[in-house]
């Protein structure tokens, strides 16, 4: 369909999981995409599939956590594509578990940074960028932990999370004059390395467990995940800003 033909995109942790399958798709409905994530390896061949596949990608590593690749991310996009359109600030962590009396404070302030203030710096050099455009689409993703569910271990998790629906919310009052979108995207369990189903010690009732936890009693593809971001990126959004888009699986209501 091409819903994003002409569109220069970014795209934060895309060496795998959701961040991979959403430059995929990104770049297969006409987007130019900047591919970011720490490991360059899995970021060159995810450049190399979408040129198979007929799309363009650019790759630059780093760390999120790092102001300087905040800059050189938007510097690429006007470098080599002219511009800036959509921004996908995906990348995060779990971070440190456990109880809040047994956690370091620099394990916290690593998930804080890593979840939230990565969020805070990608919004704050991209934003000129899409205001040099006439507007855009700035995607975070959340989670429904920290919103909708507290879980036992994950303090830092969900309040870095829920962090960036408060982020969201003033950026969408600030820049919606300007013509740019901001929205949060709170997957539930998707099946992606970094999933603790996939854990080297977890059994099948690990997987078990979290597939009941939602009402779809399955998790979500990658691909799945991507199909709501590209509609928030998309001009089919065009008149949603300041949301928290549960895409969940039902996981948020579910009490069976």
């Amino acid at each position: 369909m091409n819903r994003l033909t002409g569109k220069i995109a970014i795209v934060t942790g895309a060496s795998s999981g959701i961040g991979h399958a959403t430059a995929r798709l990104f770049a297969g409905e006409g987007a130019n995409v900047i591919v970011s994530a720490r490991r360059q390896d899995e970021l060159d061949a995810l450049v190399e599939a979408i040129a198979r596949d007929g799309g363009t990608a650019v790759a630059v590593s780093g760390d999120v956590c790092d102001e300087r690749l905040a800059q050189r991310l938007v510097d690429t996009a006007l470098e080599r594509f002219g511009g800036l359109d959509i921004a996908f600030n995906n990348a995060g962590a779990t971070g440190a578990m456990g109880p809040v009396p047994d956690m370091a404070l620099s394990d916290w302030h690593e998930t804080l940074d890593t979840n939230l203030t990565s969020a805070f710096l990608g919004a704050k050099y991209q934003i000129p960028a899409l205001l040099q455009r006439g507007g855009g689409s700035l995607l975070f993703t959340s989670s429904f932990v920290g919103h909708t569910v507290g879980m036992p271990g994950m303090a830092a998790y969900g309040a870095s999370k829920a962090g960036i629906l408060g982020l969201v919310k003033c950026l969408a009052t600030e820049l919606g004059p300007n013509g740019i979108r901001a929205n949060a995207l709170l997957p539930g369990g998707t099946d992606t390395p970094a999933s603790i189903t996939n854990a080297p010690d977890a059994g099948p009732e690990v997987l078990a467990f979290v597939e009941n936890l939602h009402a779809l009693k399955r998790m979500a593809t990658p691909e799945e995940i991507a199909r709501a971001a590209l509609y928030l990126a998309s001009d089919d959004a065009s008149f949603i800003t300041g949301t928290a888009m549960l895409v969940d699986g039902g996981v948020s209501i579910s009490r069976t």
